[in-house]
């Protein structure tokens, strides 16, 4: 279990490195990239609408904080996990981790699917393919049960957002323009059954707890609001 928590804290820190906002083309062909559509919204919320029925949009603090309820009850003890000095507080997390591994097992939350959202940027037009590369990056959630930041998994190597046929000339000019035309990333996917929480500390404030929910995306939407 020891082996395995500290594989997947190096392949968290090599995903944030690679999700600030460094766009996903890296001299691959593409072929097996997906393709997903860019939708026009009005806000943040109409994404909901275009999701698979009983999907649970996690976007902001209310709602995750009660889909962790689902989970695992309460937040842990931040203060009596770090310790008045912090020494030996990776031994306390691992042992929260693991009890609470066991604990949500059989848990109906454990098998919900959801949908958590990162802010993208359209980067270079690919015209054999009709869309955009998209650059994403994480973000940081503040929550009652500290801060939350999403990990992906099994994100394809490039992201691929095609736009409908009216905005598809004004978004390129945009873009050629050096404009920042951003766009919201949907991720939907369900959790990593056996580590589908991990409770740690920030690595730039290590007295603030920090929760990062395991997803395996299964589905990757794009948003764009009018400017």
């Amino acid at each position: 279990m020891r082996l395995l928590y500290d594989g997947i804290v190096r392949k968290l820190t090599a995903t944030i490195l690679l999700g600030l906002l460094i766009t996903f083309n890296c001299g691959a062909s593409g072929e097996d990239t997906p393709a997903s559509r860019l939708f026009l919204i009005a806000k943040t919320q109409d994404i909901q609408m275009f999701l698979p029925k009983g999907t649970h949009l996690l976007n902001d603090s209310g709602a995750i904080e009660k889909f962790f309820e689902a989970l695992d009850g309460a937040p842990p003890d931040w203060a009596e996990l770090h310790g008045s000095h912090g020494d030996r507080h990776e031994e306390r997390l691992f042992a929260l981790n693991r009890e609470r591994d066991l604990s949500r097992a059989g848990r109906p939350a454990l098998s919900q699917q959801i949908t958590f959202i990162w802010e993208g940027v359209l980067s270079n037009y690919v015209s054999d393919k009709g869309g955009f590369w998209v650059a994403i990056g994480p973000e940081v959630i503040a929550t009652g049960w500290g801060q939350v930041r999403f990990k992906p998994e099994s994100l394809p190597s490039e992201l691929l957002a095609v736009p409908p046929p009216d905005l598809k000339e004004s978004l390129r000019a945009r873009v050629a323009r050096g404009e920042n035309v951003k766009v919201l990333v949907a991720m939907t996917g369900g959790l990593v059954q056996n580590e589908a929480l991990i409770y740690d500390f920030a690595h730039e404030d290590p007295g603030q707890g920090m929760i990062m929910p395991m997803v395996r995306v299964e589905r990757i939407d794009y948003f764009l609001t009018p400017p």
